[in-house]
């Protein structure tokens, strides 16, 4: 079979491959997509959560509304519920409003974030289809589904891949600049390149099964939440609601003691929800898995990249393996299409792996520290918890208590959001002021150089974001400063400039400096309350030069 070319090959077209390429078309790269599945075939049921910095990517992109109205019914809530059981007593509840209320309801825990686009509870059998059809209808984007990799090889100035179909049984070579693997956990790029995952193999186990059950929604011992915790001295474990009407995944948290063979699926599944042998369910899948803490060695070598599971594995607690992989994806397209579209040299790519790995540590770090306290508090349930009477009711409110205070930073994790920083980057212009400290939960915005550039309404109604430039764009919030000597330097770089004058009091609080230079990323570049002696160093410093 004839050869094909391309700027960008992409293995894997889940959501960080296919985020990765439309971002990548939308700053007009040409992109390919190899992928094992057949079109439409759905993927697992996994990854129930848009975090507020992706559903920022995706409005960018054009398609946080489709997202938004997809997934559980519009007035589901998207609660954390803990009771001893599905049908039992509740302990607590993490308060989400419903898609409906999502920007009307302030009493969540979330909704008083800075952003124009807050979290989204969507299980990815809702979110991918949106994703491909978006992606399949860009004419930059070529899709070649049932087609996997065998090889690739590296030279001075492209990647070549051998592929084969795998219906046809046929090969052929693809030619592209770069190469970037988002094909999972169980990544043939990362293992092609030689980089290790390293660090905490196993963490936990849990069993994991896709039911349909129309009727269990009528049994919740409250309101029916998003996430269902139970929480009972016999099995501890979680119903999350699919689509909100008859389809849920159950884990079933293992203890330490116990192996996926040794405990009986069944059982376990009656008893966290509380049922007795009578109940009907239909059973879908088995997706049980294991909680690690991975990270690969590195995430490059020339011209191939990793993204998204290829490159981290952690347990998925705060929601952050896909949310990650696409934090990682938005950082790559942006240095990749700088330098193909050739404002900036190949030495931007350096800031890849110098920004991301420090972040990906980081943001495990929390996942796992979360995990560990969790363990703990499943490892700690009373027996009294299910009793009548007031010795009941204290213990239960007292697990109650202690759930949420483990658990609400989970779901409002603000910290992993908005958070963190760059503060080892090449292409970063540090000013020595501090970053500010963050948790999984807390955070401080900021203007100090690789922080995220903090949100704003201008005059009350229009998003800072979608006023930024879709490459760099200078805030200036004093218009007598004159920005003409670095707009002048862009242009003999070729480097896209935008420069947005912006002001009031909270501009000032956010911004101090008269001026601040934004990434196409949305991280701070650099800042000043005058320009630099010499605007062109700054411009090439910031584009890799």
């Amino acid at each position: 079979m004839a050869g094909l070319e391309t700027s960008v090959l992409i293995v894997g077209a889940g959501p960080v491959g296919l985020t990765l390429a439309l971002d990548l078309a939308w700053r007009g790269i040409d992109v390919m997509i190899v992928e094992r599945r057949r079109p439409g075939e759905p993927p697992d049921p996994k990854c129930n959560h848009v975090a507020a910095r992706t559903m920022e990517v995706f409005r960018r992109l054009g398609i946080a509304s489709t997202v938004r109205n997809a997934g559980l019914p519009d007035d589901y809530p998207h609660d954390a519920a803990y009771r001893t059981t599905f049908t039992g007593r509740e302990l607590t509840r993490v308060v989400i409003p419903c898609r409906r209320d999502r920007f009307t309801d302030r009493t969540g825990v979330d909704s008083h974030w800075p952003t124009p686009e807050l979290p989204h509870r969507i299980n990815q059998l809702f979110l991918e289809p949106i994703l491909y059809a978006h992606t399949a209808a860009q004419p930059r984007i070529k899709i070649l589904n049932r087609v996997e990799v065998e090889c690739f090889e590296q030279r001075d100035d492209s990647v070549l891949t051998n592929v084969r179909d795998l219906d046809a049984g046929t090969s052929r070579t693809i030619a592209s600049r770069y190469l970037i693997g988002c094909d999972g956990a169980r990544s043939t790029v990362r293992r092609a390149i030689g980089a290790k995952l390293e660090g905490d193999a196993v963490i936990q186990q849990v069993q994991a099964t896709f039911i349909r059950a129309p009727d269990l929604i009528h049994l919740a011992g409250s309101k029916p939440g998003w996430m269902n915790i139970s929480v009972n001295p016999r099995c501890n474990g979680n119903v999350i609601a699919i689509d909100g009407r008859e389809r849920w995944m159950i884990f079933n948290y293992l203890r330490q003691d116990q192996t996926f063979e040794s405990v009986d699926r069944d059982l376990g599944i009656r008893t966290i929800l509380g049922v007795g042998p009578e109940f009907h369910y239909e059973f879908l899948s088995n997706e049980d898995w294991v909680g690690r803490r991975l990270i690969a060695n590195t995430f490059r070598d020339r011209r191939v990249f990793l993204c998204g599971d290829s490159a981290h594995i952690w347990v998925p607690y705060a929601g952050y393996g896909m949310n990650a992989g696409i934090a990682d994806a938005m950082n790559l397209s942006w240095q990749l299409a700088a330098h193909l579209d050739g404002w900036a040299p190949a030495s931007i790519l350096d800031a890849y792996e110098a920004e991301r790995w420090p972040i990906t540590n980081q943001v495990s770090q929390y996942a796992m520290a979360h995990a560990e306290k969790e363990i703990k508090r499943r490892g700690a349930v009373s027996p009294l918890i299910e009793a009548d009477g007031p010795e009941g009711d204290r213990v239960r409110a007292e697990a109650g208590r202690i759930a949420y205070e483990i658990n609400a930073p989970q779901y409002a994790a603000g910290g992993l959001n908005f958070g963190y920083f760059y503060d080892r980057s090449p292409i970063i212009a540090y000013d020595g002021a501090a970053h500010p400290a963050y948790t999984m939960s807390t955070f401080t915005p900021s203007s100090v150089p690789g922080c995220r550039a903090p949100h704003l309404w201008l005059d009350g109604r229009r998003s800072l974001y979608d006023a930024l430039g879709s490459e760099f764009t200078l805030l200036r919030r004093d218009a007598a400063v004159d920005a003409a000597p670095l707009e002048a330097a862009a242009r003999s770089r070729g480097l896209p400039l935008t420069v947005l004058d912006i002001d009031g009091d909270e501009a000032a609080a956010l911004y101090p400096h008269a001026l601040t230079l934004v990434r196409p990323d949305q991280h701070v570049a650099w800042r000043g309350d005058i320009l630099p002696d010499d605007p062109l160093r700054l411009v090439d410093q910031i584009r890799g030069a």
